[in-house]
């Protein structure tokens, strides 16, 4: 009876020790912590504000970061409530705070997918309208008033600059940072040096218009010889999620290891991470720099 009531004070005196430490450990690091979290925070707010003006998208940062904590929330804590799993909430709560850079990283890729595309049209009526007498700064507004969305908001914006004062040279250098892509570049710097060593600017944005069109049917003839490789890669790494999910259906007891026991988390985060890797080896494999 006494040894079972020294092993309580002891347990009791072990608590209180670690929360004690726990708690000065907290009072000597919050100022340090609340501080290393703001400035998370405020480069988060940086980057959304950064990447949101370079999309022309006018969503408040602020209210995308708050959304994004919420999310991180809710979708952690109905994790751990209904499935239980460390490994699961841990992969769920890295997966919500990794959506909002997948979501910047890919409207980015689409916008410049889509500008990119458009380059060659662009080029040819930016050339026509030097043929037919116009300067350079009236033929990149017609081009701006006729060109469809994307491009058109990035040689407005050129065009705008150039009316407030800056060189035209100037402002195609900035939309190349906003816009760094490979064709863009060497369009706009094609332009630059023909309007800076002299010769014939119309025939030689005439030949960039060429050469673009020829290079994006190159790309389309990439991807598609590409589609089936980059389909097998997304259809090999949902089948073992849908094998899982049928199996659970089936035997629901033999799957709940894979929850309910520590070896069963740790084989169920080895399967986690070998799938990410498989999936992105395989894009790696698919995608072919043109």
């Amino acid at each position: 009876m006494s040894s079972n009531i020294i092993i309580l004070l002891s347990l009791a005196i072990a608590v209180i020790g670690v929360g004690g430490f726990i708690a000065v450990l907290f009072m000597l690091f919050s100022e340090k912590a609340v501080e290393a979290g703001t400035i998370l925070a405020r480069r988060n707010l940086e980057r959304s504000e950064f990447e949101g003006k370079d999309l022309f998208l006018t969503a408040n940062p602020e209210t995308l970061l708050w959304a994004n904590l919420a999310g991180l929330i809710v979708l952690s804590t109905a994790a751990q409530i209904f499935i239980g799993s460390a490994v699961i909430t841990l992969g769920v709560a890295g997966a919500t705070l990794l959506v909002p850079g997948f979501f910047w990283s890919r409207a980015r890729k689409r916008r410049f997918k889509m500008i990119e595309a458009q380059l060659p049209d662009a080029f040819m009526m930016l050339g026509s309208s030097l043929q037919s007498g116009a300067s350079i700064l009236v033929a990149l507004q017609t081009v701006a008033e006729q060109s469809p969305v994307p491009f058109s908001q990035e040689i407005r914006l050129v065009v705008r600059k150039t009316q407030v004062g800056i060189s035209i040279d100037d402002a195609l250098l900035q939309m190349e940072q906003r816009a760094p892509i490979d064709s863009l570049i060497m369009a706009s710097s094609a332009v630059r040096i023909s309007r800076e060593v002299g010769g014939n600017l119309v025939e030689t944005i005439f030949g960039i218009a060429d050469t673009l069109r020829r290079k994006f049917t190159m790309e389309g003839k990439i991807e598609s010889l590409t589609a089936q490789g980059k389909a097998q890669g997304k259809f090999m790494a949902a089948l073992p999620i849908l094998v899982g999910f049928g199996l659970w259906l089936m035997d629901p007891v033999s799957m709940n290891k894979l929850v309910d026991t520590g070896l069963g988390n740790v084989v169920l985060g080895v399967i986690i991470v070998m799938q990410v890797l498989g999936f992105i080896g395989i894009n790696k494999v698919t995608n072919i720099d043109s």
